[in-house]
């Protein structure tokens, strides 16, 4: 069996179909989903080889550049402010 998704397929995603892997499909459910979570885990083992897409530097970028400008308070403030009502 070969499964597409071509839904959340990114410039990242590979360009193939992915071949299931022989008896995965004999599995259950639990089992295939333990299966996959191993499969991040190795991939996420060394953070510094996951490749960062551009789009997603730039939204980071625009968080910490709104949050730079938004007007903070101080937690007395806040608490000040909560009081008086």
């Amino acid at each position: 069996m070969v499964v597409t998704s071509y839904l959340f397929m990114s410039p990242m995603s590979i360009s193939q179909p992915l071949a299931i892997p022989p008896g995965f499909e004999q599995l259950s459910k639990e089992q295939q989903i333990d299966y996959v979570q191993q499969l991040w885990d190795l991939i996420i083992a060394v953070p510094e080889q996951i490749p960062v897409p551009e789009w997603h530097l730039e939204i980071v970028r625009d968080r910490v550049s709104s949050h730079e400008t938004a007007q903070t308070n101080t937690w007395n403030k806040v608490k000040q402010r909560l009081m008086s009502k």
